[in-house]
């Protein structure tokens, strides 16, 4: 962009996944959502991921995962679950 061209802005529609068409947009945000409401758990207990995976009944590797938002080896249902789990909050 040159200097005095004007730049468009367009205001995006909350769910990055759909502003960048993607055909799973829903779903991909909603993923998104709950392993940061996971992540927000585990950060406020301040579990190490050795921990976290006991409590979660899950192995590191997959609360690694977890942690760096790699979500495509959890499905909806089971993130729901990993986060209704009371044992996280132990």
């Amino acid at each position: 962009m040159s200097k005095g061209t004007a730049a468009e802005i367009t205001r995006g529609s909350g769910n990055v996944f759909a502003d960048l068409g993607m055909a799973d947009a829903e779903e991909r945000q909603t993923k998104l959502r709950l392993a940061h409401a996971l992540n927000a758990v585990i950060d406020r207990v301040r579990l190490s991921q050795a921990t976290a995976a006991v409590r979660l009944g899950i192995n590191q590797p997959k609360v690694s995962a977890l942690r760096n938002y790699k979500l495509e080896g959890f499905s909806v249902e089971r993130l729901m679950t990993l986060l209704n789990r009371g044992g996280v909050s132990r």
